[in-house]
């Protein structure tokens, strides 16, 4: 199923959905409150939200209407469940690692395999990247994708793209200094061949005042 692009607080509501599900199948699923709680959480999230009542609402009732969150009554309240892996038609441990990415952000594997634990565990890095890969490789589109290596780093991070796909990373300070060094370093050297054409037009002149004074002809 191809989703249009779901905002940072739908992809945030998806993923404590799941996330509780695992670890308090007690009481799941979640009220309103709960589900405002988890996405506002202060742990385990990037980036960490500030979303009221309202918010949170309309974020549900936008992925009701795409069936990926179901609503139950219990009690005096409202419940509500995820169902992103019915939707989508993913595996259990698809649906993990989607969730921990709408949870915590880009990750390398290795990242992904620990803060899977609760919702998943893997046996290794190398089922994750298979999982990864699987994701990354879907006939009918990705639904993540590896990002380029940052300098310094020796992995490279995974990102969901279910709030489509990232914006062209800006460049980093010590790019942007190594880019204005290298323009004043182009512009001082332009300066430089200027005074020496400048000088040798000079003394071209002289030369050939000289020359001229002394009859010498060239």
């Amino acid at each position: 199923m191809n989703l249009p692009a779901l905002s940072l607080l739908e992809t945030r509501v998806l993923g404590v959905l799941v996330e509780k599900r695992h670890t308090v199948p007690d009481t799941y699923p979640l009220t309103l409150n709960a589900l405002v709680a988890g996405c506002n959480q202060k742990t385990s999230r990037d980036p960490v939200l500030d979303a009221g009542d309202a918010d949170v609402q309309a974020a549900v009732d936008a992925l009701r209407q795409r069936s990926l969150v179901v609503e139950s009554s219990g009690g005096r309240v409202m419940r509500y469940a995820e169902n992103m892996g019915r939707v989508l038609g993913l595996p259990s441990e698809s649906v993990a690692l989607l969730a921990t990415l709408m949870l915590r952000g880009p990750q390398t594997p290795a990242e992904l395999r620990q803060n899977c634990e609760r919702l998943h565990r893997f046996a290794d890095v190398s089922s994750v990247e298979a999982y990864l890969d699987e994701l990354a490789n879907r006939g009918g589109g990705p639904y993540v994708v590896q990002l380029p290596r940052q300098p310094g780093t020796r992995e490279t991070r995974w990102m969901h793209l279910l709030s489509g796909a990232p914006a062209r990373p800006a460049a980093a300070p010590a790019e942007h200094a190594a880019a204005a060094a290298d323009d004043g370093e182009a512009s001082a050297l332009r300066r430089e061949v200027d005074a020496l054409a400048r000088e040798v037009a000079q003394l071209r002149a002289d030369l050939q005042r000289v020359m001229d004074e002394l009859g010498v002809k060239r």
